[in-house]
């Protein structure tokens, strides 16, 4: 499986495959129409709860990979998670898209080591 993850707010490219917005909240300032998605998975964002606890600290990010994995193995994701495991199939390429300024420490890339893992 070749899973990237990326800023949607870089542009999009034909080699970015199938696009999978996977972020809870619609990133700020960023019109639907130049995200060129094609899905918008919400439900594989960690729990608000989750997200504010991290708020993007890199000496969290080991605990924070684990809590998220937790949230998906036993949270409502598995619907959305058996999707983006079919799309991940499907597809020569997916690209998991995130709205965070760190690239390295984010749930994409969390969700992206989650699925190569499983």
């Amino acid at each position: 499986m070749d899973i990237r993850t990326q800023r949607i707010y870089e542009p999009p490219s034909p080699a970015d495959g199938c696009r999978v917005l996977v972020d809870r909240l619609w990133p700020r300032g960023l019109r639907k129409d130049a995200a060129a998605l094609d899905h918008w998975l919400r439900e594989l964002a960690p729990s608000t709860e989750l997200r504010h606890w991290f708020n993007h600290d890199p000496a969290r990010w080991d605990e924070f990979r684990r809590r998220y994995a937790e949230e998906l193995d036993h949270g409502e994701a598995a619907e959305a998670l058996a999707t983006l495991r079919e799309l991940a199939a499907a597809q020569p390429v997916l690209t998991l898209l995130h709205a965070a300024h760190d690239t390295e420490h984010n749930n994409a890339v969390a969700l992206r080591e989650y699925l190569l893992d499983s």
